[in-house]
């Protein structure tokens, strides 16, 4: 796939390129001033990424710092949350900052995985509400289970002349659906795609405040496929989901596709439900050919409000984690680490420990109540158990 940077290939449309303004630093308000934080510190957020013993790497992340406009963002946790925030009640540096997470879970190839971990990011700040109608002209185009699509959360702005600003919903699904338009200049998509969980981190206090020490924190989480997003609560150290897996027999996804498309839900020869007997997901970016037969890029948005204390950090994971790892399991391996990447470390460990050889990814982004939690760490019996199972099955084996 040609890598061609997002500014160059939007001067080759009708409309002109926004100037990325994001960057790979976190501002701070210091009484000298404004310190950088870089967020590749183990310290700010916590990465681990192994191939397992596939023969390709197919798991792939980013993280940015955007800046967005204040209004949109004022409009969104309005929206959202319900909260009346002031963009003025900061500086425009500061009420501009929203951090960016995203994990991709590539299949059928890498080619779609790394587009996403090289433009996403940069997409996501530069859409504008202007590009809506051109896109949605090109969706109703795919045809199939899109001639009945309505546009979702960017419908108040398909027919061009709503004044309003987007909300992070709408830029969300503006985003995943052009990054879909424009890998449709690639053959490889055709066949080529990925899951996508990008998570949006905003500071919602006064004076301004990063998000690892924000005691107001608007998260918003923008989800394809079966990369999986938890909260860690300080209370209990219980993990708290702001995804569901899109597969074809889960509750939101069979709603959908049966009230748009009928049933061509098919058990393969491992007992694993198949959409057309050929993907496990039904929300994914590329896969453009299945696209007409329902496999959509319209992410499922939630948000919520993190207040004081009361979550220790978030953690994205790629389903080579989670399909071995309960979210407990996940989240008590990660509590009480020195920092971040240690946490993060932790849950690869044990998932390999257990037998897991899939592509794997682990994010820790840390949040007000890092290691603040209280009660029992619930699975570690469990997990003890898990680990006497595989050693034993191990044994076997090699007799």
């Amino acid at each position: 796939m040609a890598y061609r940077c997002l500014k160059d290939r939007l001067k080759t449309g009708s409309k002109p390129c926004n100037i990325a303004r994001y960057h790979d630093y976190v501002r701070v308000a210091s009484a000298s001033g404004s310190i950088r934080v870089p967020l590749a510190s183990p310290n700010v957020i916590g990465i681990v990424n192994s191939r397992g013993n596939r023969s390709h790497q197919e798991d792939f992340y980013s993280f940015a710092t955007l800046s967005l406009n204040p209004e949109e963002l004022r409009q969104s946790v309005k929206k959202a949350l319900g909260v009346d925030w002031d963009p003025n009640l900061v500086s425009d540096i500061y009420a501009r900052q929203v951090l960016y997470v995203g994990i991709y879970d590539g299949h059928g190839g890498s080619a779609v995985a790394q587009y996403l971990r090289q433009e996403l990011h940069g997409l996501f700040e530069s859409v504008n509400k202007t590009m809506i109608p051109e896109l949605y002209g090109w969706i109703k185009e795919i045809g199939g289970y899109f001639k009945r699509f309505k546009g979702g959360a960017i419908t108040p702005w398909i027919d061009g002349t709503n004044k309003e600003e987007l909300t992070l919903e709408a830029r969300a699904t503006l985003t995943f659906f052009e990054a879909d338009k424009i890998l449709s200049a690639d053959n490889s998509a055709q066949t080529s795609g990925a899951t996508s969980s990008v998570a949006l981190l905003q500071s919602l206090d006064s004076p301004s405040t990063p998000f690892f020490s924000a005691k107001r924190l608007a998260v918003t989480v923008a989800h394809c496929g079966d990369t999986r997003v938890l909260l860690c609560s300080t209370r209990d150290g219980s993990a708290f989901p702001m995804t569901e897996t899109h597969h074809a027999d889960s509750h939101v996804e069979s709603i959908r596709l049966r009230r748009m498309m009928g049933s061509s839900l098919i058990t393969d020869s491992y007992g694993e439900s198949r959409w057309m007997g050929a993907l496990a997901n039904t929300r994914c970016l590329g896969d453009l050919r299945y696209k007409r037969f329902g496999i959509t890029p319209e992410p499922e948005v939630r948000a919520r409000l993190l207040e004081g204390e009361e979550w220790a950090f978030m953690v994205l994971v790629s389903d080579g984690i989670s399909s071995i790892l309960s979210d407990d399991e996940i989240v008590d391996l990660a509590r009480g680490a020195s920092n971040p990447k240690t946490a993060a470390d932790r849950i690869l460990s044990f998932t390999e420990e257990l037998g897991g050889d899939d592509n794997s990814t682990a994010i820790i982004v840390p949040l007000l109540g890092w290691g603040k939690i209280r009660g029992p760490d619930k699975t570690k019996d469990l997990r003890e158990y898990r680990r006497r199972q595989a050693v034993g099955t191990e044994r076997q084996r090699r007799m």
